[in-house]
């Protein structure tokens, strides 16, 4: 990209003589379920620092729905989920690293169990159900349609055992830490102390997803890139940015927050209506409500061109009605909320950005390309989700790689010694010396916000075209040029600062990647091509990217 405007290496100016520090041994920006469960995974002996810019309960995680799948059932195997896995992903998922993780569900599922998580269950075992891709019913969730809730319960309870962690809420991480050999730490922010540089030995990036990008998304406010931009400014690699995943059924009331509904609704026997009533998923796909969600949102996109409404429509009047108030009981609440009845009445839906499948480019141990610094969850391209998220995947690749890197920055801090001595600050010059447009002036930050997330909305999202994307990548590249060279002084504009480059970098790639592939959906390039069954790989200083193969399988699998 030496080509546009990247802007400069940190957002603000600091030095080491000029504000507060910190030390910890290990430092995990991020206070969801894949970073505490990274620090759940820290060895005891060692320092532990978790930066969230909201509190533990404002996480994507706390908002998952669905569940978690995993093998659990009898009837059900190992590879039947990771070729689920796989069908979903379009062709990019690393197989290896899905056979890992799918192998790995059931430990974590029963991980959570022994630290006081409450899953349903009927009959004495856990009840299992059944979403869009999966060949059977493997999803353990929990209250209901409240999966995520819960489980951040039970992981934030147990983090409150350690006596080795201290959690720093309400801190917004201006940008990571680097010399010559790799990720330092961090510079944060909060109201109370200003800036502070916190030293670490190793740093994780678990700082979620990026669905703020757009107007229509199911994702908390917190969601908007932070992570890859912080990672993209350090160096490191990224890839896959052009998969955004739409969830097929988001809640669309006007006035209303833009609710999602649960797959797990469609696995209980919901129906996709137009506005006429009439069923149209089994015209696209044979598996109808239940196909994988990116078949399903290409297929709402198109019913609401066809029929010019805004939405389509879940129906579940044809099932029984306790039924469905007694299984989802978060999702009958907020309908009725709008003088809805979630089992008799149709309930307006329509795609919505949900879950970001590229990121940080991360190894199996969730090392990123910077010496120093881990990620895991979802602001990482692990290889689990290939161009598709298979539904339900998401907490589990949290879990597994949460614990992963856990126990690794624990081997390498303990082998190289954690003595206090071993903290050397480095001579950092001042990163912002001679910029001289400082503020924000006169500029509506989120006026630009909103202008971004409408475009990104209308341009890059479900369907996509090469003049559309090339004229958004216009206006955002304006954007950038007078946005990211200003500096700010609170979170508001470095967040609309992290949220430019991440859509940059998202828009480039939807540019590069020329056919449609898992929820990459080109209508001026329709069909997949074998030469594009590869990563789109980026890192900040190279005249473009490259293509990444895929890894081989060494083994066949049990």
């Amino acid at each position: 990209m030496s080509d546009a405007f990247e802007g400069p290496r940190y957002l603000v100016t600091f030095g080491p003589k000029r504000v507060p520090h910190c030390f910890t041994d290990v430092l995990i920006l991020g206070g969801g379920l894949a970073g505490l469960r990274a620090a759940l995974g820290v060895d005891p002996r060692l320092s532990v620092t978790v930066v969230t810019k909201d509190d533990l309960h404002g996480s994507s995680s706390q908002w998952a729905q669905g569940g978690i799948a995993g093998v659990v059932d009898p009837e059900d195997r190992f590879d039947n989920h990771v070729a689920d896995t796989l069908t979903a992903g379009g062709g990019l998922c690393h197989e290896e690293v899905v056979d890992a993780v799918v192998r790995e569900a059931p430990t974590r599922i029963a991980e959570l169990i022994s630290w006081g998580t409450r899953f349903d269950a009927a009959n004495g075992t856990l009840a299992l159900g059944r979403e869009g891709g999966h060949s059977h019913h493997r999803i353990v969730h929990a209250l209901g349609d409240a999966t995520g809730r819960e489980v951040m319960r039970a992981v934030i309870e147990r983090t409150r055992t350690l006596e080795n962690l201290s959690v720093w809420p309400d801190t917004f991480t201006i940008d990571l830490v680097t010399d010559d050999s790799g990720c330092r730490g961090a510079i944060v922010w909060n109201p109370a102390h200003g800036k502070t540089i916190v030293w670490a030995r190793r740093t994780i990036l678990a700082t979620g997803g990026a669905g703020q990008l757009y107007r229509e998304t199911t994702n908390p406010p917190g969601a908007s890139g932070d992570g890859m931009a912080l990672a993209w400014r350090a160096g490191a690699a990224l890839r896959d940015m052009e998969f955004m995943q739409f969830h097929p059924t988001v809640l669309y009331i006007a006035g209303g927050a833009r609710s999602l509904i649960t797959e797990a609704v469609r696995g209980a026997g919901a129906r996709l209506v137009d506005r006429e009533g009439h069923r149209f998923m089994p015209e696209f796909d044979p598996r109808a409500e239940l196909a994988p969600r990116d078949i399903v949102s290409r297929a709402i996109t198109v019913v609401m061109h066809r029929t010019h409404h805004a939405n389509v429509y879940l129906d579940l009047s044809h099932l029984d009605a306790d039924t469905v108030r007694a299984r989802f009981p978060g999702m009958a609440e907020i309908c009725g909320k709008f003088g809805l009845d979630l089992a008799r009445d149709r309930i307006p839906v329509r795609p919505g950005a949900h879950y970001m499948i590229g990121g940080v480019t991360v190894d199996d141990a969730g090392r990123t390309s910077v010496p120093g610094l881990f990620a895991a969850g979802e602001v990482t391209s692990s290889g689990l989700h290939g161009a598709n998220r298979l539904a339900s995947n998401s907490l589990l690749e949290g879990l597994v790689y949460g614990a992963r890197v856990g126990a690794v920055v624990s081997e390498e801090v303990l082998a190289a010694g954690a003595d206090d001595e071993d903290f050397r600050v480095p001579a950092l010059a001042n990163p912002r010396a001679a910029r001289s447009d400082i503020g924000a002036g006169t500029l509506d930050l989120a006026d630009i916000r909103n202008s971004l997330q409408s475009l990104m909305w209308r341009q890059v999202g479900v369907e996509r075209t090469g003049a559309a994307l090339g004229e958004a990548l216009g206006t955002v590249e304006g954007w950038c040029r007078y946005v990211l060279p200003r500096q700010f002084a609170d979170p508001q504009g470095w967040q609309l600062q992290n949220m430019l480059e991440v859509a940059r970098l998202m828009i480039r790639a939807a540019i590069e990647r020329r056919e449609t592939r898992g929820v990459h959906f080109r209508s001026d390039h329709p069909g997949p091509h074998e030469e594009w069954r590869a990563h789109i790989a980026w890192r900040r200083g190279r005249s473009g990217p490259w293509l990444e193969p895929l890894p081989r399988p060494t083994a066949a699998r049990d």
